[in-house]
């Protein structure tokens, strides 16, 4: 796919959706990271329903410390993997408060030294709480990326950096989430609306269905 189509089809992305941003609710960067943390093979749906009485209760760190494991788990018991993530969201509470003064930094490197924080996420904290124009690449973007032939690879760092080196400057910051809302609910999985796609013309993939 050359510049020139990459271009446009952000530029239609954009046309059709000006102000794109996370499905999760938050309002903090703290709570974004809960948020991150625990949508890790479960649905925005799922866990905005958690977070919604979670955050009443606990929206800090230190509050969150006082919840402990087995009450921060009584919140999140309808999540997939729970414990697991309660663990990590306990053990990233004590640093962020041990180490960071109760906030969330704005560098990768320490927020990768979170339990329970990979690329990934460090990527939608960055981008979504800090406004730097970093792309996460979940399952969605790199089904979408792989798909059309805007960004191929075989990794998700792949398609990562091949994103970061084609994605035009003025489109990185919402790029992530242009493309994640597009693979949730137009390029989707089996059956990808592509009749009713924004892009079709300008997608390279060679299946395309047209209902």
């Amino acid at each position: 796919m050359n510049d020139r189509k990459r271009r446009e089809i952000f530029e239609r992305l954009q046309a059709a959706n000006p102000h794109p941003t996370t499905e999760l609710n938050y309002s903090s960067p703290f709570e974004l990271l809960i948020a991150v943390i625990l949508s890790a093979q479960a649905t925005d749906k799922s866990v905005n329903k958690a977070t919604a009485e979670l955050f009443r209760h606990a929206s800090t760190p230190r509050a969150m410390l006082r919840l402990g494991e087995e009450g921060l788990k009584r919140y999140i018991k309808t999540i997939g993997l729970y414990n697991g993530k309660a663990k990590n969201i306990i053990a990233t509470c004590r640093i962020l408060v041990e180490k960071f003064g109760g906030k969330v930094p704005a560098e990768r490197e320490a927020l990768e030294s979170l339990p329970g924080v990979g690329r990934k996420t460090a990527n939608v904290i960055l981008n979504t709480a800090f406004g730097q124009p970093t792309i996460a690449v979940d399952t969605h973007i790199f089904r979408v990326a792989n798909r059309t032939g805007l960004a191929r690879g075989k990794t998700v760092r792949e398609v990562e950096e091949k994103l970061l080196k084609h994605v035009p400057q003025q489109f990185r910051q919402n790029a992530h989430h242009w493309l994640i809302l597009h693979g949730r609910y137009v390029c989707t999985t089996r059956r990808p609306r592509c009749g009713s796609c924004v892009i079709e013309n300008l997608c390279e993939y060679r299946q395309k269905e047209l209902d």
